[in-house]
C-alpha cells in the first residue's frame, strides 16, 4: 500500500526519533481509546488486521493532521458502527455532550 498511513516506509522521510522520556499515553482518553478497541477484539468483534484497515480509511489529510492515538479512535468508531454496536448519531450526540461538559465520564 502506499497511503499517508505508510509515511515511514517512503523515500526521503527521515526515522522517527522519539522524545526519550515520551509517554505511551499523554491523555486518560489515548489509553480509553486504545484498550477499547483491543477489548473489541478479545471480544470477538474483530480482529487486529480489521483494527489496521480501520486506521488505515481515514481520509489522508486528515490521518496527517491528526495524532496517534486519534487514529486509533477513527478506527475504533468506525468499527462500532460498522459492527451495530453504536451509530454515528449516538457517537455523535456523546461527542456533543463531551463538548458542552469536558470532565464528564473522566471519574475512575
Amino acid at each position: 500500500m502506499n497511503g499517508a498511513h505508510d509515511l515511514g516506509g517512503m523515500h526521503g522521510f527521515e526515522p522517527i526519533q522519539p522524545d526519550a522520556d515520551e509517554p505511551v499515553f499523554h491523555a486518560e482518553w489515548e489509553r480509553r481509546a486504545f484498550a477499547l478497541t483491543l477489548a473489541m477484539g478479545e471480544y470477538g468483534a474483530w480482529n487486529l488486521d480489521m483494527s489496521r484497515f480501520a486506521r488505515e480509511r481515514m481520509e489522508p489529510g486528515e490521518y496527517l493532521r491528526t495524532s496517534y492515538y486519534e487514529h486509533w479512535l477513527h478506527g475504533l468508531q468506525l468499527l462500532l458502527v460498522e459492527k451495530g454496536f453504536l451509530s454515528t448519531d449516538e457517537i455523535d450526540a456523546r461527542m456533543r455532550s463531551l463538548a458542552a461538559e469536558p470532565n464528564a465520564g473522566t471519574e475512575s
